[in-house]
């Protein structure tokens, strides 16, 4: 625990420490994911853009594969200051903003184009200003997918055949919710300690969207992955609040700019990694299943009703009203 404390503290001075070199504002970025996800690919597009809208006064520095620790213990640098910016999961804000559980709500985007009408509109803006009551600023949103069942040994075709059965999830309530919804008994783990957890038999299985289960080498220890594209849980691109209200107008402008060019950026990078993904654990032998997702569908619609007269039943209406 000692020992803990120390290096956090240590972790502190260092990134409070290097904000600022030669009248240069420097933004230290975090996220958990490998340097050849396009989540990374599209932090460095953001950096280069903010350098060059900024005339080389501010710099981002990205700190990938999880160097500043978990999501959740970078929101927490976040609050208090000590890291400009992180992307953290949807999943993982809910614990800090409420209104976000919405989002690993399963089922609850009808396609594509419906996800992105309600992440780049009025709803995903609302979504975003909630995030400032827990000390941070929410300025957009990357791809993240669909995230789908993966399994060691186990054949899955309908909700039945996960009874039983120990699902990794993320620290979310609301992903816990589900897996249980389909007869599954959740285990919050974290995303750097899956590897051995699969490994080692202390889960059956995980779900993640193609680019995690690929980079993340899963596959060489799950034999199918089932495309039932259960959830639809986007990333948040998220500023200290500290650190942003301290930035001037323009700063915020260049900020805020070189963000939205990264997402549509990241946007066209998700789609072919996707595909990429699917095709290298394919190869690697894993079964890709395609299974009919009407059961699925159907097995969570309790769980959509459980959420009438709720928070989360405010937006899940507010959503639902973006397809029509």
């Amino acid at each position: 625990m000692i020992k803990k404390i120390i290096l956090a503290s240590s972790l502190v001075i260092f990134l409070t420490s290097c904000s600022q070199k030669d009248d240069k504002v420097i933004l230290r970025m975090g996220h958990t994911l490998d340097t050849e996800h396009s989540v990374h690919k599209g932090m460095v597009y953001m950096a280069k853009k903010l350098d060059e809208y900024s005339g080389g006064t501010m710099e981002i520095k990205i700190y990938p594969n999880g160097q500043l620790g978990s999501e959740r213990e970078m929101v927490e640098l976040l609050q208090i200051g000590s890291l400009a910016m992180a992307k953290i999961s949807a999943a993982t804000v809910e614990g800090f903003v409420p209104a976000m559980r919405v989002y690993g709500v399963p089922y609850l985007f009808e396609n594509r184009e419906h996800k992105w009408k309600v992440l780049q509109g009025k709803v995903g803006q609302e979504l975003l200003d909630a995030t400032q009551a827990a000390h941070f600023v929410g300025l957009g949103y990357y791809d993240s997918g669909s995230r789908s069942f993966y399994m060691t040994d186990t054949k899955v075709e309908k909700p039945a055949d996960l009874t039983g059965k120990k699902i990794r999830v993320l620290e979310s309530q609301m992903a816990i919710k589900m897996v249980s919804t389909f007869g599954g008994a959740a285990t919050p783990i974290s995303f750097g300690e899956l590897y051995a957890a699969l490994q080692q038999g202390v889960v059956d299985g995980a779900e993640n969207n193609p680019p995690s289960f690929y980079l993340s080498r899963h596959y060489e220890i799950c034999k199918y992955y089932i495309l039932d594209e259960h959830t639809s849980v986007p990333d948040v691109v998220l500023s200290s609040k500290h650190v942003y209200d301290n930035l001037t107008e323009q700063q915020q402008a260049w900020l805020q700019k070189a963000i939205d060019d990264s997402v549509e950026y990241q946007k066209e990078l998700w789609l072919a990694s996707e595909q990429e993904a699917l095709d290298a654990v394919k190869a690697a032998g894993v079964q890709v299943i395609y299974p009919d997702k009407t059961p699925f569908i159907n097995a969570v619609s309790g769980l959509h009703a459980s959420f009438e007269g709720t928070l989360v039943g405010e937006y899940l209406q507010k959503i639902k009203a973006e397809a029509e």
